[in-house]
């Protein structure tokens, strides 16, 4: 996908990403736009078309009472995840709204964590989109997976 062809999001970040703590401020947006991931306080680690990756720090916050970490910060880390690469690649003519998540919890969920989405841009047509987000801790391996499914239709025209 080319620049000019590029989600206004992806657009967005490109531009933001050229200045000193651009990937922070694009990341602030994403949450002032959407509150409730600010919840996990997610960095950004990479994002391009169809692609993105956040880190979820480790912190108390997100913990459990078992002191790991807890199964609806690794949902709303998967989420972000997910929504943010479906967009990178989806045309401005379509949208879409997260419709279930399947997860499955493979590890105990210790430490920092990355989550990592991509989706291929020839997924992205009106009906079911299904996006699969990895949750790896720092030792890269896998304590979590989210399949999440995205209903994609036509934005609806003008008056």
């Amino acid at each position: 996908m080319s620049t000019q062809t590029a989600s206004p999001t992806l657009r967005l970040y490109r531009r933001f990403a050229a200045l000193p703590f651009g990937r922070w401020l694009f990341t602030r947006g994403v949450l002032f736009k959407a509150p409730y991931f600010s919840t996990i306080r997610p960095r950004l680690v990479d994002y391009r078309e169809g692609f993105a990756q956040f880190a979820l720090p480790d912190r108390r916050a997100v913990h459990n009472h078992l002191g790991t970490v807890h199964a609806i910060a690794m949902c709303n880390l998967a989420e972000l995840c997910g929504a943010l690469a479906l967009d990178a690649n989806t045309p401005g003519h379509l949208r879409w709204i997260p419709k279930g998540m399947t997860v499955q919890y493979l590890k105990k969920a210790q430490g920092d964590l990355l989550g990592t989405c991509e989706v291929a841009a020839e997924a992205v047509k009106p009906g079911d989109v299904v996006a699969t987000v990895h949750v790896t801790d720092r030792n890269r391996v896998e304590v979590f997976r989210a399949d999440i499914t995205f209903y994609v239709s036509a934005k609806p025209a003008r008056d």
